[in-house]
C-alpha cells in the first residue's frame, strides 16, 4: 500500500516567507532560503519513494517558484485553501486519504527530515493510526494518518512551544495508537540557522549577518 507524502508549503515572497529569520538574512534572503529548504523537502520526499508526492501551496499555486520547484520533481501542486493551520491540514489529509491508505503531511523548515525518515515514517503507519516527528521548539514537523480525524486539529493553538503536547492530551482522550520518531529541528528563528546543512546560506549574500548570531 502505497503512501503519499503532502508537502505544505508558503510561496517563496519576501515579507510572507519565513519572516522571523529576516533580522538575520533580510527579507530577501529569508526568502531565498524558504525556497532552498522548499525545493530540498520535495526532492527528499520523492527520494523516499513510498508514494506520490503533492505539493500543496499557500497563499495559492500561481507564484513561479512554486511552479518550477513543483515541475522539477514531477509533482502535483495543490493550494491549501482558507481556514486556519489546522483546518488546512485537515483537508489536506481527507482529499489524499480518499485515493492512499497513509498519508504523510510535512513542511519544509526542517532539513533533517530526510528520505529515510519519511520512510521510516511510512513504515510506523503500518501498525500505528498516526505518527508524528516532533520538532525540538515543541511542535511537529511531520504527521502521518490512516484515517482522516478532525479532532486532533480543530480549535488548536499554533505555533507554540505546547503543540506537541496538547495533540499528545488528544490523542490519549481519543484512544489513538501513535508513533514518534526522533526529534528534529525547524529553521524559523535566527538561532536555528546553526541546524542548517554546511553550505546552505552559500550564494544568499547573508553570511556575515548570520555569523553576527551566533554565540
Amino acid at each position: 500500500m502505497s503512501t503519499a507524502i503532502v508537502v505544505f508549503a508558503k510561496a517563496p515572497v519576501p515579507g510572507l516567507a519565513k519572516t522571523r529569520l529576516a533580522p538575520a538574512l533580510g527579507e530577501a534572503g529569508a526568502a531565498a532560503l524558504a525556497e532552498r529548504m522548499l525545493r530540498h523537502a520535495l526532492a527528499q520526499a520523492v527520494a523516499a519513494d513510498v508514494g506520490p508526492v503533492e505539493l500543496c501551496a499557500a497563499p495559492d499555486a500561481s507564484h513561479p517558484a512554486l511552479q518550477a520547484a513543483a515541475a522539477a520533481q514531477g509533482v502535483r501542486l495543490t493550494e491549501q485553501g482558507t481556514g486556519d493551520l489546522g483546518l488546512r491540514m485537515h483537508r489536506a489529509f481527507a482529499r489524499s486519504l480518499m485515493h492512499h491508505g497513509r498519508v504523510l503531511l510535512i513542511g519544509t523548515d526542517a532539513p533533517s527530515l530526510d528520505a529515510g525518515v519519511l520512510r521510516q515514517a511510512a513504515s510506523a503507519l503500518q501498525d500505528h493510526d498516526a505518527v508524528f516527528v516532533p520538532a525540538l521548539d515543541g511542535g511537529y514537523a511531520l504527521v502521518g494518518q490512516r484515517r482522516a480525524d478532525p479532532r486532533w486539529f480543530s480549535d488548536m493553538r499554533w505555533s507554540h512551544d505546547r503543540v506537541m503536547e496538547d495533540t499528545r492530551e488528544r490523542l490519549r482522550a481519543a484512544g489513538v495508537r501513535w508513533a514518534e520518531l526522533p526529534a528534529v529541528a525547524d529553521i524559523d528563528e535566527p538561532a536555528d540557522l546553526v541546524h542548517l546543512p554546511t553550505g546552505w546560506l552559500d550564494g544568499l549574500d547573508v553570511v556575515s549577518s548570520v555569523e553576527e548570531q551566533q554565540p
